[in-house]
């Protein structure tokens, strides 16, 4: 553990929404770390706020009721505002995650030794073991239609291969562009510079926002595949799959449109719009529902 680092100086914070079902699993590997960082979860007008109201009461937990739903970015943003100045580091999970016991103090101490670095993650994995591409390039025009035309019917696509690249045989830390959403620590002091997450997006690609520009302030991303951590899924989505699908597809509209603006590319962006609109309701026509839901 870094000379420097106090656990005064962490937070960790994360979204619930009608999740109280996973925070309990969630707050006992915060518990269990090898710091004990102040925990903070911020609650988009969740049906069960009472129970987890009640978890939080028993593992040392703080909640913060916003009345609304405000989305992942949104929440998270709320949930940094109302932290003490002092708190210099921030863990933003999902709630179906479970930390490694020494994620918190590894990934801080990666900002410590890293003074450009406004962003670091940890190696994620699936429930059987398996990695889950969590450090990836930027989205590219080509890529992304490649990919989002290919990938329900050809998964092996070159397209695909490359949006969901993520080396895994490295166990060195290592620059990349963006890093999940459902578990890394940023810098305050760059999250704030940017503005936080851009709460234009509801859900999904806030993540991959977030790493550009980050990347466009001149802040480094770093994967810290030293430490792990297990992610479950979107336990909240899956009953709304159909809804969640769409606004992946919006996410992803707004992403791209931000990348690709101005004037001269409005056919461009029109297209993008009208490409995407087709492929929601191609997915979701006559209440299918897709193989799974989307995953940040």
């Amino acid at each position: 553990m870094p000379a420097t680092l106090s656990a005064s100086s962490l937070a960790v914070v994360t979204v619930s929404y009608n999740s109280s079902g996973e925070l309990a699993g969630f707050l006992d590997s915060v518990a269990s770390g090898d710091l004990a960082p102040r925990t903070l979860i911020a609650d988009n007008a969740s049906a069960d706020i009472d129970d987890t109201t009640a978890i939080a009461a028993t593992r040392n937990a703080s909640v913060l009721p916003l009345g609304e739903n405000r989305g992942y970015g949104g929440a998270i943003n709320a949930a940094v505002r109302s932290l003490p100045s002092d708190v210099r580091f921030v863990l933003i999970s999902n709630p179906d995650v479970r930390l490694g016991h020494d994620t918190v103090s590894e990934l801080a101490g990666a900002l410590i030794d890293h003074p450009q670095a406004g962003a670091v993650g940890p190696r994620v994995l699936n429930e059987d073991g398996t990695p889950y591409p969590s450090a990836r390039a930027f989205p590219s025009l080509r890529t992304g239609i490649g990919h989002a035309v290919l990938y329900p019917i050809w998964k092996g696509n070159p397209w695909s291969r490359r949006y969901l690249a993520h080396r895994t045989e490295s166990s060195e830390m290592r620059q990349v562009d963006w890093l999940s959403g459902s578990c890394l620590m940023v810098r305050r002091s760059a999250f704030d510079e940017i503005g936080g997450f851009d709460e234009g997006y509801f859900m999904y690609f806030e993540d991959v926002d977030l790493g550009y520009r980050l990347a466009k302030g001149g802040w480094d991303r770093l994967y810290v595949p030293a430490t792990s951590i297990i992610h479950s899924g979107a336990h909240s989505t899956t009953s709304e799959s159909s809804r969640m699908v769409r606004a992946h597809h919006d996410s992803a509209y707004r992403y791209l449109s931000k990348k690709y603006a101005g004037p001269v590319l409005a056919p461009l962006r029109w297209a993008l719009r009208v490409g995407l609109d087709v492929r929601a309701w191609l997915l979701t026509r006559g209440g299918r529902q897709p193989s799974s839901s989307p995953r940040r």
